[in-house]
């Protein structure tokens, strides 16, 4: 099978697909075939981003709500897909948030959590949801990618909270991995470097540097995240990219600055 229609008749989840990155990842998996729900806080955007996609792509898009910090919320999520689809082949943890970067002595408590909740929290009750569905399945199994960041290998200053998240997804990545082998489910990481978002839009002009600079940083289109996420998911359950990092080639990742 190749890549332009590997997914068809397959079923797609991203969290946090209706902006950003999400809709790039959505996008692409329409294109390539994948029926793919998607789910966020907000109703309204969410709506008008799956007709938007259903209009561009001719693809399915259903549009869920969903709290992925609450496993209430996550739990009804998956029971609605359970219910619409009887199955689901992938699930994209993609969903996430970030504060102004502050130093750590005077970050609020209740922003640590927040950011913990979206970014940790909701991909383990994601993950969680998914391998119950995945391992009960005919056929079984299925494959879950986790965003991560180049955060998750080197930090930019007064970025404590949104650091830890995404060094923590990479222990979840690497305990899903393994824990998922027996039941055929495959577990990977995409580390984007500077994709162009709204979310990212200061980056391109002037972010705080290591050495105490404010400098520009380049950043690279969105749809090439999508484009790799549908090259991990193309692949057989048993190959795996365990960890991908998809950059701006002159950002000041590698090496010294």
């Amino acid at each position: 099978m190749s890549i332009q229609d590997s997914g068809k008749g397959k079923i797609a989840l991203v969290t946090g697909g209706g902006t950003g990155v999400g809709k790039a990842i959505t996008t692409a998996l329409l294109g390539v075939g994948y029926t793919v729900v998607i789910s966020g806080r907000r109703k309204d955007v969410l709506d008008a981003a799956a007709k938007q996609l259903a209009d561009e792509t001719k693809g399915k898009v259903v549009a869920l709500t969903a709290d992925v910090s609450d496993a209430a919320s996550v739990a009804a999520l998956f029971a609605s897909i359970k219910q619409e689809f009887g199955r689901l082949d992938l699930l994209v943890n993609n969903a996430g948030v970030n504060v102004p970067n502050v130093p750590i002595d005077e970050l609020d408590v209740a922003h640590w959590n927040a950011i913990v909740g979206a970014n940790l929290t909701g991909v383990f009750l994601c993950t969680q949801q998914a391998v119950k569905l995945m391992k009960s399945q005919s056929p079984r199994g299925g494959r879950i990618i986790n965003n991560g960041s180049i955060s998750a290998q080197t930090p930019r200053p007064n970025t404590a909270p949104y650091t830890a998240t995404k060094h923590a997804v990479t222990g979840m990545t690497k305990s899903t991995a393994l824990d998922g082998r027996a039941f055929d489910i495959a577990c990977g990481q995409i580390d984007i470097g500077n994709a162009s978002t709204d979310m990212t839009s200061k980056i391109a002009t002037g972010i705080l540097q290591a050495n105490g600079e404010t400098a520009a940083e380049p950043t690279i289109p969105a749809k090439h995240v999508g484009d790799a996420v549908v090259y991990m998911a193309s692949l057989p359950l048993d190959a795996n990219v365990l960890t991908m990092t998809v950059m701006a080639t002159k950002m000041p990742l590698v090496g010294r600055g």
